[in-house]
């Protein structure tokens, strides 16, 4: 009978978005009386700093729950619960099943939520992380050789360095999203001419 200590940001968060997005579509009491947001009104626990303070007070005090990123779950050993999905699957949080909710249809240039998702095999408190840049990349004296750089890094990132992810524990994108990314990386110019071909 040992009680429960809720553990939350003290701080605005993505985190903190995509978990109360996710129980505002799973339960409609925490719609009506807390919503979601970057930062919350909790009703109840215990504040810390960032991922790191959440899993540190977690793993400070028996009994507590709280919330991080994956890779601060993964890279402090601790205890993770599956969380029930729209298919009514209990799905643990891993690189594979983050990876499986994204595998769903992505509005063209839009915020897509991952939470709640669809996919019969993905955990369902997942989302993207998004790197926001100029269409058009001759602003401020920069050069077409660095708006050039900043492409083909772009384009590394969402290809070749995806067999990177995994052994940091972040889930590779899925194919679709991929392609959209390539979509996306294709508008960015330099004086309205395409930085990739």
């Amino acid at each position: 009978d040992m009680g429960i200590t809720v553990i939350h940001r003290s701080d605005g968060s993505g985190t903190t978005f995509i978990l109360s997005e996710y129980l505002s579509k799973a339960n409609q009491e925490w719609r009506k009386r807390i919503g979601f947001g970057k930062s919350l009104r909790w009703p109840v626990g215990r504040k810390a700093r960032g991922n790191p303070g959440v899993a540190g007070l977690v793993n400070q005090i028996s009994g507590s729950i709280g919330y991080v990123e994956l890779v601060y779950a993964l890279g402090n050993n601790m205890a993770i619960g599956a969380v029930k999905n729209r298919s009514g699957r209990f799905v643990a949080p891993s690189t594979e099943s983050v990876s499986l909710a994204a595998r769903v249809d992505l509005p063209e240039h839009s915020e897509p939520s991952l939470t709640d998702t669809s996919s019969a095999e993905g955990y369902p408190i997942s989302g993207f992380t998004w790197l926001l840049v100029y269409t058009e990349q001759n602003y401020l004296g920069r050069s077409r050789e660095r708006a050039e750089d900043l492409a083909e890094l772009l384009w590394w990132v969402t290809h070749d360095g995806q067999d990177h992810t995994t052994t940091l524990h972040y889930a590779p994108l899925p194919e679709e999203a991929v392609k959209q990314a390539e979509e996306l990386l294709k508008t960015l110019t330099h004086n309205g001419s395409p930085l990739l071909q």
